[in-house]
């Protein structure tokens, strides 16, 4: 793997191997870990099969070592974190926290590159936050 991802509150390292983990709850409390592709715009995922979750219902993820909520500023919809790749960019990674909804943002500076079948969902919001 090329780049490392970061939580943006502790600044540890997100990623294992081939997968970044994160811990999840779904609004009926239930919590988990889920295995995500570091490959952005691949919207595979692992998780426990008794860890269930509900197409389009909105949880939230966690830094697994800081526990802190990986809430994106933008949107109460999106979560964060930070992509470094190997030549040391430093970008902002939003995501979607409706299971099933394909949507990602890669940002850096006032560039962005945008992943998923749903990635105009909340460009409008990118768009105001990078002032355009």
């Amino acid at each position: 793997m090329n780049q490392n991802f970061i939580c943006p509150k502790c600044k540890g390292y997100l990623n294992v191997g081939e997968s970044i983990v994160l811990s999840a709850e779904t609004k009926t409390g239930a919590k988990g870990l889920i295995y995500f592709s570091p490959e952005i715009g691949n919207y595979t995922i692992k998780k426990n099969t008794n860890f269930v979750i509900e197409e389009g219902e909105k949880h939230d993820f966690f830094c697994p070592l800081c526990q802190r909520k990986l809430a994106a500023d933008i949107h109460d919809n999106l979560s964060h974190i930070i992509m470094i790749d190997k030549d040391k960019n430093e970008y902002q990674i939003l995501f979607s926290k409706i299971a099933g909804e394909k949507s990602t943002y890669k940002i850096i500076g006032e560039s962005y590159e945008i992943f998923g079948d749903q990635k105009s969902s909340y460009l409008d919001f990118i768009n105001l936050s990078l002032g355009k």
